[in-house]
């Protein structure tokens, strides 16, 4: 049976991580562990990385694993939560510079493009978190939800509060566009070329056609 641990605590605009995240801070060898992991998850997916894999790439034995984790699974989690929690960092300080009376178009906007960023640029959490997901198993996905809900709580908000506005297409769906767009946006972990222009560009074309649609009228 899989391990998954008590109650999380909350550490970042209200989403959930789990009470060891502290410990991880003072624990270079637990880090070690946890950046390993997000790296051969990255790279080989939930199922073709074992503790063993980990261990291995942590340059330690298997069973010095147990010292920091009780299980893969809990690794598994603190790199799900991880990954969560550096986008909806990244994107919330980005939003706090703007002024308090600004658009909701530009808040959209600026959300847009630091969710990108984050996932091109900060590392292996990121992108692990969003291969991974769909592969673990559902006592782990469980175990994440709460800090994924955070974050999708946050553009729930954000693009009902565009509808209210009168900044959407009347008649637009802020949830069903939600799970469009955030979707769009993971997808380019797949097929993103960096050598082919910055990820800003892909950021400002996901914009205009949030903004402006597709179809023309």
């Amino acid at each position: 049976m899989s391990h998954i641990p008590p109650a999380s605590r909350k550490s970042f605009q209200g989403s959930q991580v789990p009470d060891s995240a502290t410990d991880t801070e003072a624990n270079p060898s637990r880090q070690r562990i946890l950046d390993c992991a997000a790296r051969l998850f990255r790279q080989k997916g939930y199922g073709g990385t074992s503790l063993r894999d980990i261990a291995a790439e942590s340059g330690m034995k298997a069973g010095s694993l147990y010292y920091h984790f009780a299980s893969k699974d809990e690794i598994v989690i603190e790199v799900l939560n991880t990954g969560v929690a550096r986008v909806n960092d990244a994107v919330q300080a980005a939003v706090a510079k703007l002024p308090a009376d600004a658009p909701v178009g530009d808040v959209i906007d600026v959300s847009i493009h630091e969710h990108l960023r984050a996932l091109h640029e900060m590392g292996d959490y990121t992108s692990a978190n969003v291969r991974i997901f769909g592969q673990v198993p559902g006592a782990v996905q469980d175990a994440h939800k709460p800090t994924r809900r955070t974050y999708e709580e946050y553009w729930e908000n954000l693009l009902t509060k565009a509808a209210k506005a009168g900044e959407l297409q009347p008649g637009s769906d802020p949830h069903l566009l939600l799970a469009l767009l955030i979707s769009s946006l993971n997808a380019t972990l797949e097929w993103f070329d960096p050598a082919k222009g910055p990820v800003d560009k892909v950021a400002t074309a996901f914009s205009a056609l949030v903004r402006q649609g597709i179809v023309a009228r």
